[in-house]
């Protein structure tokens, strides 16, 4: 049997046709199983290109982090709930018991980048997202599945994302802890990006943006209306179902059981922008898409939207890093939390909500909003009846306590936790912070329970827990290892960053983010502050131009964290919470003050200098921190400040808030040929450059590991 391409499509055979020409024949390194083991792959060209959507390779060595099954309704899923969470937490305590002496791992990180796939009308001039995730993640997961045959390496990894238009790419294997890893990161994006644009049609291009017009009439290619009586799309009147991945259950599932939890659709209210023309009070007429009954959610002075895919099919940009072992993960879960609001507001590139220019300069309420599953009693409107807990925020917002033991001083808002789960954690010995922490969480009810797997081992999986853990969607996550990778170590994820137009800008901020890591881990430095400060700073963090108009509480001295972990060399007890913080600009806290905090770029600077740095590395992360402190500044504009821009300068913008079609055209033009290197904005980019590589040379390589190897043993 072969593996062959037959019109670009990998296949397997018994024979091989006469008319296939010119291919070298490969034996896999591991037979896995039988139906490997008699197989050859047959390349007909030097580049892989795949499309395997119907092949037996795809199907039989699907290694998605997506369960697959029979999804539950929420009806069906309400019996088993309490069942789920009980079961979910013993899975949580079986592996914390187990894993909680893990210790030595070193640091690992990589990125997560989410792609829109635009479609070009250039006859009419018109852009549309294009609907075909599904078929080229086919093709993209196919080299995935000839290098589990090969045991070879993969260069990126491809996953599914909530719109039927999105695609998420992460590098195929972390980065490590060398420093030189820094000068590759830019290299794997634009590789990756590339990847995506050679399988797209003439008139397709692919951009790291939230599209503009989701939910305009015909945002979609194919055209496919709205059905407002179709319960399978959340009975919306602006988002097709085929909007919506449909490749995996999940999504569709989510979308209708947070309807059904909640008692009634999503409400999603972004305040408008009243420009000169924006009529005041703005009300939008909406009866072309429903009646009364399906627009009673819709404010005045904002834009109406009433489906998850107005959150959730906006694009992100999120950065995971492994930490040496639970304590550390713990303390710089707590460190960075104070740090996601900064990065928030500085990354700010999400104005305009269903082809209406906001207020607002950030995707994050609504996405908050996009899955509010709270029902009328949880969110306060009605008296408590059937519901256990008034809830303050949605599933999707700011962490509401640290869980490192010696920062719990700053936890100062009330806490809503199951109490009932909270006894089961302790019980099993896990400590009161942390028992919160997950308590907290399992306030939440699972929405994504499927048939074939409610029954497990919870000695062996830890399926139930995730179903909730992954499904409060803070700005921080703490991540336990998985049952079933021991390469894999205790990570946090740093989750508020905005994506970014080119793959400089987000190279710079995933380095940027690894870097503050590094830092605090090396000067072991304190960032707390109250955790009702953090949610003030998310929300001021939000605000149009917040870089330049807001103010963020923050810490204005330096301290040393006399609590850190012992593998730090803390010691001492933490004392009460500090009261040395104060308002300063984004420009402050980044690039420092007179006489007062140093800013974090001098402080990374600072551990720099104390690194051994090979030159071609150092001039790449001195170019993405040049780059962030110049957009701290506002020298160099955020994606939402130059949008803004972009549409109130347009000659076919009336100043009413409307950003219509032809000016949608002309943005993604000007977008792409950003994204590609067409065309430079040093008004959005600055004049930096990097030098990025796809490889670390040898002697780099060589000369960083024999310098940890020795810092490693002088530490013992």
């Amino acid at each position: 049997m072969f593996w062959v391409y037959d019109n670009d499509k990998l296949v397997y055979r018994n024979t091989i046709s006469s008319n296939v020409t010119g291919f070298q024949s490969f034996r896999p390194k591991t037979a896995q199983n039988n139906l490997l083991s008699n197989c050859s792959l047959i390349e007909t060209d030097a580049t892989f290109s795949f499309d395997v959507s119907s092949s037996v390779i795809l199907s039989h060595y699907r290694m998605g982090l997506l369960t697959k099954g029979s999804p539950l309704t929420w009806a069906e899923t309400i019996p088993h709930i309490e069942y789920i969470k009980k079961h979910g937490i013993k899975q949580f305590i079986n592996l914390y018991h187990r894993l909680k002496s893990r210790h030595g791992d070193q640091l690992k990180w990589g990125d997560e980048i989410e792609y829109t796939i635009i479609k070009f009308d250039h006859e009419n001039k018109k852009v549309r997202v294009s609907c075909r995730a599904e078929e080229l993640l086919n093709r993209l997961q196919a080299e995935e599945q000839v290098n589990a045959m090969l045991g070879t390496a993969n260069r990126f990894l491809w996953r599914p994302e909530f719109g039927a238009y999105m695609i998420e790419g992460t590098p195929g294997m972390p980065y490590g802890g060398l420093i030189a890893c820094f000068n590759i990161v830019e290299a794997n994006m634009k590789l990756r990006r590339e990847v995506v644009k050679k399988l797209l049609k003439k008139d397709e291009t692919c951009l790291s943006i939230s599209f503009p017009s989701l939910g305009v009439p015909g945002f979609t290619f194919p055209d496919v209306p709205a059905d407002k009586t179709n319960d399978d799309a959340a009975n919306s009147i602006f988002w097709p179902e085929q909007a919506v991945f449909l490749g995996h259950p999940r999504f569709k599932n989510l979308t209708k059981n947070i309807k059904g939890r909640r008692g009634s659709k999503v409400a999603i209210n972004v305040p408008i922008f009243k420009d000169t023309n924006t009529p005041s009070p703005y009300v939008e007429d909406l009866s072309a898409f429903g009646g009364p009954d399906d627009t009673r959610d819709a404010k005045p002075d904002h834009i109406y939207m009433d489906h998850m895919g107005f959150g959730m099919g906006c694009c992100c940009l999120q950065v995971t890093f492994q930490a040496v072992n639970v304590d550390e993960a713990r303390w710089l879960y707590d460190q960075l939390t104070p740090i996601t609001p900064i990065l928030l507001a500085l990354s700010a590139a999400t104005p305009i909500f269903r082809g209406k220019l906001s207020n607002v300069d950030s995707r994050w309420d609504i996405i908050s909003a996009s899955v509010d599953d709270r029902t009328l009693e949880e969110r306060g409107l009605e008296p408590l009846k059937n519901s256990k807990w008034v809830i303050d925020k949605s599933r999707y917002d700011s962490t509401d306590c640290y869980i490192y033991p010696c920062s719990v001083g700053y936890n100062d808002i009330p806490l809503q936790y199951d109490e009932t789960i909270y006894q089961q954690l302790i019980d099993g010995n896990i400590d009161e912070p942390l028992a919160k922490h997950i308590a907290h969480m399992f306030i939440r009810d699972p929405h994504q329970v499927f048939r074939e797997r409610i029954e497990q081992d919870d000695e062996k999986s830890s399926e139930h827990f995730e179903t909730i853990q992954s499904s409060n969607w803070m700005n921080m996550r703490f991540k336990p290892p998985p049952p079933d990778a021991p390469e894999i170590g205790w990570r946090v994820e740093f989750r508020p960053t905005e994506v970014q137009l080119t793959d400089f800008e987000n190279a710079a901020y995933c380095c940027f983010v690894v870097l503050l890591t590094r830092m605090i881990i090396s000067f072991r430095l304190t960032y707390l502050m109250p955790i009702s400060m953090v949610t003030e700073n998310m929300k001021r963090a939000q605000q149009k131009d917040a870089v330049l108009s807001q103010k963020f509480l923050f810490r204005k001295g330096l301290a040393e964290c006399k609590s850190a972990p012992e593998n730090l060399k803390g010691s001492e007890k933490c004392g009460p919470p500090s009261q040395d913080i104060e308002e300063m600009s984004i420009d402050e806290i980044i690039n420092g003050k007179k006489n007062g905090f140093p800013g974090l770029i001098s402080l990374i600077r600072q551990f720099l200098d104390s690194a051994d740095v090979d030159v071609d590395t150092r001039c790449t992360i001195s170019q993405y921190l040049n780059f962030i402190s110049k957009r701290a500044t506002g020298e160099i504009s955020t994606l939402a400040h130059w949008t803004r821009e972009f549409v109130q300068s347009h000659p076919a913008y009336k100043h009413d808030s409307d950003v219509n079609d032809t000016i949608v055209y002309d943005l993604m033009k000007k977008m792409d040929a950003i994204s590609s290197g067409e065309d430079h904005c040093d008004k959005l980019l600055g004049c930096y450059r990097s030098k990025t590589d796809h490889a670390i040379s040898a002697a780099v390589r060589k000369a960083e590991e024999h310098m940890i190897v020795s810092s490693q043993k002088r530490a013992h």
